[in-house]
């Protein structure tokens, strides 16, 4: 009898489930349609009513840059200025006259010139300070103002002056813009006979390209594994990241997916078999590592591909999907997540609406007492590896199968005050430019200057001086504490200026046993490390 009436009911039951679902629907989209007739309202009344006239451009951004907030941490509202300028960096080529450059005392300074750039061509020098852009005073510019001047369509001419120690008079140079590349790669070198290390500062549409000619290059150098330096890395373009992650993996492995409320989950795949599917990796990634780091530590780890060291990442796991506007601003709108090959979710946990406590809390991770990664007491959601059915860990961000833990051994008081004022990049500076002759001549390749060239007291005594003429009181006790690092640092800046930014890590990792070290040690004892960590194995020593 109940069998019957069912029969009879269910159908009835499913079809006043569809109305009531239906009806809820479409009262949701009428009240959508109050609340636009709402804004709009608001808007009229604010642009006819209002006591003053007012430029309603600013208002209506700050509308929408308010209203994305209440979403999510990462949706966003970019102005057209905003566009283009991070468009420029993802796209990896802009038209200028290339020159890498910092603002120090209200001036522009030349780090070094793009090699083959306009500005290298006509005579530009590291250390040269730019004055004055075409007929424009550029000291006291920002940052933010230097491209805006020294950009340009290609072909077009720029005059800028430049002072130059040991030069009587401001430098004059015509400079013809040209297309200039955006390097995302920053680094790469052989470490030794057998181990590689490339470092990628974010991802772009150069990317790939970048990272398969330097691996290219370290191959024939002997390189059999590879140090992968994801560290800072806060993300970029995710096409870059499946090309990347696809790199050292086989044709049509899952490197990640997302899935959303209006959007059908979809898993992406490398595309091309993996180029190094054998062969030690170890990835290195920090706190700062994010969105597109994530996406290729974590597939590697799903998939028992690399070792990953370091601390807990980031956690930006939310796609964004960009959506150009009238007047060439963009709304950066979450449309869905990204989980990596093992199902675990990439992003943090955080409140709609609460975007400062979400920063907030990446920064509080770090207790006082050591620095350390307090996500390790945090209880986490357990998954399974890929190919060996190993435990990693989700909850937000990669977790690295071996830790690396913050370090302030040296890092003394006296020494943040010289980094957060500049000093000991300013001391370079101005020690590069009394003595570049003599250096040149002295070490015409990297390999002659780190040999050769060491950090002396007088050096160490006129960095403190210049320190104590910036209102910094000496220290004599932190000096001594700090004194190897602060060392280490002007070698590294003055190997960038003298050479490249890859000569700069290369003095910074030979030093560095925490990170780059521990990652030597792991390669060269691949097999052990790959079946202890990797296939969950207990070696005996």
């Amino acid at each position: 009898m109940i069998e019957r009436l069912l029969k009879y009911l269910l159908p009835t039951v499913i079809f006043l489930m569809t109305v009531s679902a239906s009806f809820a629907q479409q009262r949701n989209e009428e009240e959508s349609i109050l609340q636009l007739q709402k804004l709009a309202r608001v808007f009229n009344y604010m642009n006819s009513l209002y006591v003053d006239d007012v430029d309603m451009q600013p208002i209506v951004e700050s509308a929408i840059r308010e209203m994305l907030a209440e979403l999510d941490p990462h949706s966003a509202y970019l102005d057209a200025e905003e566009s283009s300028a991070e468009q420029v960096a993802l796209e990896g080529e802009f038209s200028g006259i290339g020159v890498e450059f910092n603002i120090m005392r209200d001036t522009i300074i030349v780090v070094n010139p793009v090699v083959g750039s306009p500005a290298e061509q006509v005579g530009i020098k590291a250390n040269d300070r730019i004055i004055r852009i075409d007929t424009i005073n550029a000291v006291g510019f920002r940052t933010t103002d230097v491209p805006k001047y020294l950009r340009g369509k290609r072909g077009t001419i720029v005059e800028v002056d430049v002072v130059r120690r040991g030069s009587s008079q401001p430098l004059h140079f015509r400079i013809r813009r040209d297309n200039i590349p955006i390097n995302t790669l920053s680094a790469s070198y052989m470490i030794d006979s057998e181990v590689g290390y490339i470092k990628i500062d974010r991802f772009g549409r150069t990317t790939y390209r970048e990272f398969v000619e330097a691996f290219d290059a370290l191959k024939k150098q002997g390189l059999k594994s590879l140090v992968l330096d994801l560290r800072g890395n806060g993300g970029g373009l995710l096409e870059a990241a499946i090309e990347l992650a696809g790199f050292f993996l086989p044709r049509e492995s899952v490197v990640v997916s997302t899935e959303g409320r209006a959007l059908p989950a979809q898993s992406y795949t490398a595309r091309f078999g993996g180029q190094f599917t054998r062969g030690g990796v170890v990835v290195m990634i920090d706190e700062n590592s994010a969105s597109a780091s994530e996406i290729v530590s974590g597939a590697l780890q799903d998939w028992d591909r690399a070792i990953i060291i370091g601390r807990s990442s980031f956690g930006k796991g939310l796609v964004q999907r960009q959506i150009a506007l009238p007047d060439r601003s963009v709304m950066r709108l979450t449309v869905a997540r990204y989980h990596t090959p093992s199902g675990r979710v990439i992003q943090r946990p955080y409140e709609r609406g609460h975007k400062k406590e979400y920063y907030e809390s990446h920064f509080k991770r770090f207790t006082a007492e050591g620095m350390n990664d307090t996500t390790d007491s945090i209880e986490k959601p357990a998954y399974e590896t890929k190919l060996h059915r190993r435990t990693v860990y989700g909850g937000g961000g990669i977790h690295p199968d071996i830790r690396v833990a913050v370090d302030t051994s040296g890092v003394s008081d006296y020494m943040v005050e010289l980094v957060k004022n500049g000093i000991i990049r300013e001391y370079t500076m101005n020690y590069l430019d009394a003595n570049r002759t003599q250096l040149d001549q002295l070490y015409p390749d990297f390999e002659s200057f780190d040999k050769g060239f060491n950090i002396g007291d007088d050096m160490i005594e006129q960095m403190a001086q210049l320190a104590e003429e910036n209102n910094i009181k000496r220290d004599d006790k932190g000096l001594d504490e700090s004194r190897a690092l602060i060392e280490r640092q002007i070698k590294a800046l003055t190997a960038q200026r003298l050479f490249s930014t890859t000569e700069f890590y290369r003095v910074v990792n030979k030093s560095d046993s925490l990170w780059v070290g521990q990652a030597i040690r792991i390669l060269h004892n691949w097999n052990k490390y790959s079946d202890s960590v990797l296939k969950g194995k207990i070696t005996k020593n």
